[in-house]
């Protein structure tokens, strides 16, 4: 039995079943956009640990950065002791990410963390308790996050949930424009949004809307520029925090520090993590000063808020995205895969969509060119095809019909070229299988 066989079988002995396999793919040592697994093979990642690695796996300025930590101090909890790595971490953030003339932030370990943060935050900042979502939404597991979260598959008899949520159908234009322009598709959900008023929910009792400007789990949706500013109208009208979850979107993945830099629109709170570390477990909520500091003391955060480890793997990770200018080399990355996703597009019908922001790049899988026929069935025969060829990637979308690239931003031409190739050879053969 090969190494990476019997670490598979330890696993299942000993681990949770509720613990995803996404991949069977083990793992030795990492680096850039290649694994190493525990038999020696090499392997592309076009998962990124999940959006993770943006800044690639196991970058020297990052290594160096938490090895010169350790060796000071671990953790001291900063409602305890204060230290220089969490408030110098803040003030990068709210440099890179303004939330107008003056923004605060706070840390925690996790996105999940960061979005039941986020709506404690906005709660108190308008004395309400309702919370607006959006179908196809993936926020987190934990409670708050997870009533958030929209796919039925990531709650299964977990409940009751958190009660005051109240769900909106996301403007997912390839799935539901049902031949309308884009524009007058808007203008649709914008008034079904008006209407919410009235059949859903009093928006005098709602303290936030919630929405990622390009969905992460659900598929790479990406929200329409006038959909946003209509909903930014939508919250100043009615005294609501608007919230833009970037977990999975920040940190050059858009070709940009985040998703909202493309829609000039500033929310009132947002939410990151993943690639902000390099893999290390930190996240921050970021926004308006004056919405920030309406939480009392003590109701937000916890222990290992802003670990010291991971501010400064967070702060090495950011001044490496500024050094290697890894925001324009999201957007080249994007642009390859784009042109080769769309190429595929025209070779293959049963690719029904290709779309994303960046380097945040998807393609939809659906029977019969029908956006409402997904076709999870081809999407699982590609991902087991690419993997046993050594391509790490994973799907996406509520009914896991979406090839998602997450790679690292780092990743060579040459190494993104092949990967490349291995996806569309794989949907040939699965087409014809």
């Amino acid at each position: 039995m090969k190494k990476s066989e019997e670490l598979l079988e330890r696993r299942k002995k000993i681990v949770a079943n509720g613990v995803g396999v996404f991949n069977t793919a083990t793992v030795a040592s990492a680096k850039g956009a290649t694994i190493t697994d525990v038999d020696g093979n090499e392997w592309i990642d076009f998962a990124g640990g999940i959006g993770v690695v943006n800044a690639g796996h196991c970058p020297e300025p990052v290594v160096k950065a938490i090895q010169a930590q350790a060796e000071k101090f671990i953790h001291t909890s900063f409602n305890v002791v204060t230290y220089e790595p969490y408030i110098e971490l803040c003030e990068e953030l709210c440099e890179i990410l303004p939330h107008g003339e003056k923004t605060k932030a706070m840390l925690v370990s996790t996105g999940a963390e960061a979005v039941e943060n986020a709506i404690k935050i906005a709660r108190q900042a308008t004395g309400r308790n309702a919370v607006m979502c959006y179908t196809g939404a993936f926020h987190g597991r934990t409670m708050m996050a997870m009533t958030l979260t929209s796919k039925i598959d990531y709650k299964l008899n977990c409940g009751p949930f958190a009660p005051e949520v109240y769900r909106l159908p996301f403007p997912n234009t390839y799935r539901y424009s049902n031949g309308l322009t884009e524009e007058q598709y808007v203008d649709r959900e914008l008034k079904r949004l008006h209407e919410s008023a009235k059949n859903l929910v009093n928006p005098k009792n709602v303290a936030a809307i919630i929405i990622e400007l390009v969905q992460g789990e659900g598929g790479f949706n990406v929200a329409p520029q006038a959909y946003i500013e209509g909903l930014r109208d939508f919250c100043d009208e009615h005294g609501i925090m608007l919230i833009f979850d970037e977990v999975q979107s920040g940190f050059a993945r858009t070709g940009s520090w985040g998703a909202m830099d493309h829609y000039n629109v500033t929310p009132d709170i947002s939410t990151w993590a993943k690639s902000m570390g390099s893999g290390m477990p930190i996240s921050a909520v970021l926004g308006k000063a004056e919405v920030m500091d309406a939480a009392a003391g003590g109701t937000i955060g916890g222990t290992y808020i802003g670990n010291p480890l991971a501010c400064a793997a967070a702060l090495a990770t950011i001044k490496h995205i500024k050094d290697t200018d890894l925001n324009a080399r999201g957007i080249e990355v994007g642009n390859i895969i784009r042109s080769r996703f769309e190429g595929m597009q025209a070779k293959f019908p049963q690719i029904g969509d290709v779309r994303g922001l960046g380097a945040m790049m998807a393609m939809e899988f659906v029977k019969n060119g029908d956006p409402r026929q997904p076709d999870g069935d081809l999407c699982s025969a590609v991902v087991k095809g690419c993997a046993d060829r050594g391509l790490i990637i994973i799907s996406a979308g509520t009914y896991k019909n979406n090839i998602r690239v997450l790679s690292p931003l780092t990743i060579s031409n040459e190494l993104l070229t092949k990967g490349l190739d291995i996806i569309e050879e794989e949907i040939g053969k699965a087409v014809k299988g």
